[in-house]
């Protein structure tokens, strides 16, 4: 008795397991391939905006960066120049001088007045 019912139940059993691998109706299987062919077209298109939107927003950063980089260059050089001018300046007298240290102010104000131009 006890054969016969672990036969049947051996039975039972291995016919539920032929059962979980049976084949979905075609329909069925093309529904759930277009479906995730659709998700995976979404999930690209998604990952691509997030990575356009990254990318722009750091040559944005970048960008500026190097705008306010060029412009305290322009301004140390401006100002550099503006020292160098007024000590060569001192080797004149008088007047000259004067006119000297004149000329070297109006040429760093048009420098800063040009390295205003590159601040972001």
């Amino acid at each position: 008795m006890n054969r016969i019912i672990i036969i049947g139940a051996m039975a039972v059993l291995g016919a539920m397991a032929a059962g979980c691998d049976a084949p979905s109706p075609a329909p069925k299987v093309q529904q759930k391939v277009a479906d995730a062919r659709t998700q995976r077209s979404n999930d690209v298109a998604d990952a691509r905006r997030e990575g356009t939107a990254e990318v722009n927003a750091q040559q944005r950063d970048v960008s500026e960066a190097k705008s306010e980089r060029s412009y305290e260059v322009a301004l140390a050089k401006a100002e550099g120049d503006y020292k160098v001018a007024v000590e060569a300046c001192k080797s004149l007298a008088g007047n000259d001088q004067a006119a000297c240290k004149d000329r070297a102010a109006d040429t760093l104000k048009a420098d800063k007045s040009r390295a205003g131009l590159l601040k972001p």
